[in-house]
């Protein structure tokens, strides 16, 4: 079987426009949630959010283009151009067919809501002309394939949270098994709209301060949005057209609940991290850093703390565990590409992404959770968590730059 690289990266949240804004953010523990500027907040409980903040994106694309695409599949657009320039020639001299978009799905919520409002006004209005377009969960894939001249295998991959986790799993499983050479992947995802708000207002998820992962005191998620867009690739491929490599993907683990619709399960948490690691032929004693899933919940932190036991055993003392949601909010769709890129990051700068905001250490999150400030450390290998709604589970196991 074939390696896989990451020859190309590109990030968009609250965090930055940019790759290389997310990782100064990251060493300086920069965090970028704050009150939503977006939607009216006034009857909303939680007001909150990792919005994506002094985007023009009127500078970015043609009318035409923001008429065809909700805000998530910009978002993704943005990504996939800024990972397809740093991948250099990617597509040059490759058969058409040798490339795909395997690409993590979402529906466009904004602009679900907005033709609901407009259908169910007083007198009612006719809905946009492309919102069929819009908010069809492929929606994003397919923008990529357009904008990038991708001819090959090209499709969405539904799992909640773990949406672009598996999607980068899968392109990792392909080029591997040689099926394609070359992979954007990733996820995106734009939640802020008022419905969408209230809706998860009421699942009584949502926090109304901050996001603070595996403290005491935690009070639930932030919602973020964002996109995530990795180019993978061939390793003999992208030694030979003297590409940079930021990173290898070595393994991937899923597995499936079972059980609960909203509550996770350890076992199976603990069962993907465990194939992961199988896969990527690694004994647990590698793994010289995590980045959790980490959402802030009360029950989500101590599930895959538990579960990070079952798999590392005593050693779990000695190995970081941080959340990047901190930063940025939860970027659903998204989260797995920018734990992957944050992931990235800190393998190739030598440095642990901390986890913000904490203030009390919880007996049921007993890890080094790398608290507020960044930490130089010398990493080799990462395991990476995505644990989504519906009992999804997807970890990926990536490695330094060979």
């Amino acid at each position: 079987m074939r390696r896989v690289v990451i020859t190309g990266m590109g990030a968009v949240s609250a965090l930055g426009h940019s790759v290389d804004q997310h990782l100064e953010g990251l060493r300086a523990g920069r965090v970028a949630i704050g009150p939503i500027a977006g939607v009216p907040t006034d009857t909303l409980k939680s007001k909150i959010g990792g919005e994506v903040r002094d985007l023009d994106l009127a500078a970015h694309f043609a009318p035409r283009e923001l008429n065809l695409m909700d805000r998530h599949a910009q978002l993704a657009v943005l990504a996939g151009r800024e990972a397809m320039a740093g991948a250099g020639d990617v597509l040059e001299g490759l058969a058409p067919e040798r490339a795909g978009v395997i690409y993590g799905a979402a529906v466009g919520q904004t602009s679900v809501d907005e033709g609901y409002r407009k259908v169910y006004a007083t007198p009612p209005e006719r809905p946009h002309p492309f919102t069929v377009p819009r908010v069809m969960p492929s929606a994003a894939a397919s923008q990529l394939s357009m904008a990038f001249r991708v001819l090959g295998p090209g499709f969405s991959v539904a799992s909640a949270c773990a949406s672009a986790s598996h999607a980068i799993g899968l392109a990792f499983q392909m080029i591997r098994a040689g099926s394609i050479d070359v992979a954007l992947t990733g996820g995106a995802e734009a939640p802020f709209a008022y419905g969408v708000l209230k809706s998860w207002e009421v699942l009584r998820v949502l926090s109304t301060d901050t996001c603070r992962p595996f403290s005491r005191d935690r009070s639930g998620l932030v919602l973020g949005e964002g996109a995530g867009v990795l180019v993978l690739e061939d390793l003999e491929r992208a030694r030979a057209r003297g590409a940079r490599i930021h990173a290898e993907i070595i393994g991937f683990g899923m597995s499936s609940d079972g059980a609960d619709i909203t509550a996770p399960d350890v076992e199976s948490a603990s069962r993907a991290m465990a194939m992961a690691l199988s896969d990527a032929a690694l004994d647990p004693a590698a793994v010289d850093y995590v980045n959790a899933h980490g959402t802030a919940t009360p029950l989500n932190d101590r599930t895959e703390t538990a579960a990070l036991r079952k798999v590392l055993g005593d050693r779990l003392e000695k190995v970081p565990v941080s959340s990047t949601k901190s930063f940025y909010g939860h970027c659903l769709g998204a989260s797995g590409a920018l734990g992957v890129i944050a992931t990235t990051l800190a393998l190739g700068e030598g440095f642990l992404p901390p986890t913000m905001n904490f203030r009390e250490h919880d007996p049921e999150c007993d890890v080094d959770c790398v608290p507020n400030a960044a930490r130089p450390a010398a990493l080799g290998t990462a395991l990476v968590n995505a644990f989504a709604f519906g009992g999804l589970n997807a970890v990926l196991a990536v490695k330094a730059a060979p």
